[in-house]
């Protein structure tokens, strides 16, 4: 059944749907060039000169000269603006919080399996075990401390990474924003990470406590604060670092393999321009590059889950107890198997979320190349 748009605006706060002209009002951003141009996104120039007489432009020449406008897919949001990274924040918000409570069961023998090797030998044992001793509810414990935790992360996440792209960008320029793009995206993602991380670890000392301590607490309303009371407010960001070491080089890889294998996708497997594609067909490019980029994320941050999961359960461990206990090959491949599987579909997932709320409230998908704007007559 088609929903209007009347009743698909009403499901969210109304300044994500407002024009550009309506948004720059709310947030005291009003300026000639919002005055002028109304429906679309508006993008920095990336050639020396566009002519007034563009299509793409029509009859506002005075802002070719500055910027180029290009038309929103539906009614929507600026690019770049407030409104944009706001949609941005509660996209990163439900991709990440919805899909991480999701697996759930996934990550419960996961970090039973790096805790405690011994009874926890395989995934399919570690189903099996979950279930006698606790039942098929025990499989979601720490649902709540995990979707409060990843929708903080998620929101963040998403959220600074558009906006760190965007300003890295300006900083290097056209020119190099375009040649040296890959590490514009590496640059962006780490420092969004470093930002959602401070976000998720009170809440991910709590999961794993709960996860992996039976008789620690039922869930986040008593695991919180007795953490807190034994610990104190530090005892909640032990795993900081460690997180930062897990985190930062998974996401730095999550961000930059998916905006270029999305680029491929579409250069060399789809023979339709991009903003030709139909919605169906860009979220499934989106959930291919998310599934792949999942992949080497996985791998390249496994060590420094372990580690996590490890310092978390034991009070008063380092880094070095866990190699020792560990070994280095536990510390490499203990649980990767699962972690691969996990992590890849939660990654394509998350990136379909994300890019299906876009589209929802009338943004482009992620990647697949900057819009060609249009050129300029001798």
């Amino acid at each position: 059944m088609a929903v209007s748009d009347n009743s698909r605006q009403s499901l969210l706060p109304s300044f994500l749907y407002s024009t550009p002209s309506s948004t720059k009002r709310i947030f005291g951003l009003d300026t000639p060039l919002s005055k002028g141009v109304s429906h679309h996104h508006v993008l920095p120039r990336s050639v020396p000169s566009v002519s007034s007489s563009s299509n793409v432009i029509g009859d506002h020449a005075g802002v070719s000269a500055s910027r180029i406008v290009i038309p929103s897919p539906k009614e929507g949001i600026e690019m770049f603006s407030p409104a944009f990274y706001a949609a941005s924040t509660v996209g990163g918000m439900l991709a990440c919080g919805l899909t991480h409570t999701a697996v759930t069961p996934l990550d419960l023998v996961k970090c039973n399996m790096q805790i405690d090797p011994v009874k926890y030998k395989s995934i399919s044992s570690g189903f099996g075990i979950m279930i006698k001793e606790q039942g098929v509810k025990g499989l979601f414990k720490g649902w709540g401390p995990t979707l409060l935790g990843y929708s903080a992360q998620g929101a963040c996440k998403y959220g600074f990474y558009e906006f760190f792209k965007k300003y890295y960008s300006d900083i290097a320029g056209p020119e190099y924003a375009a040649k040296y793009k890959t590490l514009i995206y590496l640059a962006g993602s780490a420092s969004a990470e470093v930002i959602a991380d401070v976000a998720l670890c009170p809440m991910e000392a709590v999961k794993v406590r709960v996860q992996t301590q039976p008789g620690f607490a039922r869930g986040l309303s008593d695991g919180l604060p007795k953490i807190v009371k034994a610990e104190g407010a530090g005892g909640l960001f032990k795993g900081l670092g460690p997180l930062w070491g897990r985190q930062i080089p998974y996401t730095m890889m999550k961000f930059a393999t998916f905006e270029n294998i999305v680029e491929l996708i579409y250069k060399y497997s789809i023979p339709t321009p991009k903003d030709q594609c139909s919605n169906a067909l860009q979220l499934g490019v989106s959930f291919t590059g998310g599934y792949i980029a999942g992949v080497f994320c996985a791998v390249i941050s496994h060590p420094a889950d372990n580690l996590v999961s490890f310092l978390n359960n034991a009070k008063g461990a380092t880094v070095g107890d866990a190699v020792k206990k560990l070994g280095l090959r536990g510390l490499l491949t203990r649980g990767l198997p699962l972690r691969i599987v996990m992590v890849g579909t939660l990654t394509g997932a998350q990136w379909t979320i994300y890019d299906a709320f876009k589209v929802f409230v009338g943004l482009p998908t992620t990647g697949g190349g900057a819009p060609t704007p249009a050129a300029s007559k001798p």
